[in-house]
């Protein structure tokens, strides 16, 4: 028998800490909650998690330290990050400092149900690789290959591939992966992103084939996947 789905929200609002338990136990999730990052370090301690929905404002250690340190101690632990800072430098910070996805509130229920099914069926990491349908990506080496072939990408193209690829099933945004890749250079009215991607297919994509990287209009993009049965055009 299979063990539940785990979450953990890590929450001192105790309002808003008690509405996400309710939502996310009436979608099929076990969730504890932790109001501070000491409680939620004692959690872990005991417990095996899924996935942890990370409050930044929290009082003593606050959400980007905790991170900090859960990834310093080795936990691969999926987080995402749902929080009132919305600022870059926010974001940035989030994402470098060890967070799968990052969500703003105030949030639509819907989007957060989405964000969590996509981190938690994210292809398992072993050895620093990812692996999304024919896709493969080693982070330690920094090579990427399509089946056998091996793909010759910048720095950049790489770092939108492990993107799209810690993201699977789940639109991302443009100011997201520009955010993520260029940090505080990112230009959100530059089309940056646009040409990188167009380059990233011209270099993933096969002649006759759909492709990889499908444009979801209105949300960003996506790395599909080989289960993924979407009729979203490019």
């Amino acid at each position: 028998m299979n063990r539940p789905t785990r979450l953990l929200v890590v929450e001192d609002e105790a309002r808003l800490a008690e509405n996400l338990r309710r939502g996310l136990s009436e979608a099929g999730y076990v969730v504890d909650t932790a109001p501070s990052a000491e409680d939620a370090r004692g959690d872990i301690g005991k417990q095996t998690y899924d996935l942890m929905i990370l409050d930044l404002r929290l009082p003593g250690l606050d959400g980007i330290e905790f991170l900090r340190e859960l990834r310093a101690a080795g936990s691969s632990i999926p987080v995402l990050i749902l929080t009132a800072r919305n600022a870059l430098e926010d974001r940035v910070g989030g994402l470098d400092s060890g967070a799968d996805d990052y969500l703003v509130k105030p949030f639509a229920w819907s989007e957060l149900l989405a964000r969590v099914r996509a981190l938690l069926r994210r292809p398992a990491t072993t050895g620093g690789k990812i692996n999304v349908g024919e896709i493969s990506i080693d982070r330690e080496r920094r090579v990427a290959s399509r089946g056998r072939r091996k793909l010759d990408l910048s720095p950049k193209e790489m770092m939108i591939l492990e993107f799209l690829g810690r993201h699977p099933g789940v639109p991302v945004s443009r100011d997201m992966i520009g955010e993520a890749v260029w940090g505080t250079e990112y230009n959100s009215l530059s089309n940056i992103v646009e040409v990188f991607i167009n380059r990233l297919r011209q270099k993933i994509d096969l002649v006759n084939h759909p492709s990889l990287i499908i444009t979801v209009r209105g949300k960003g993009y996506l790395l599909r996947t080989d289960d993924w049965g979407g009729s979203i055009l490019r």
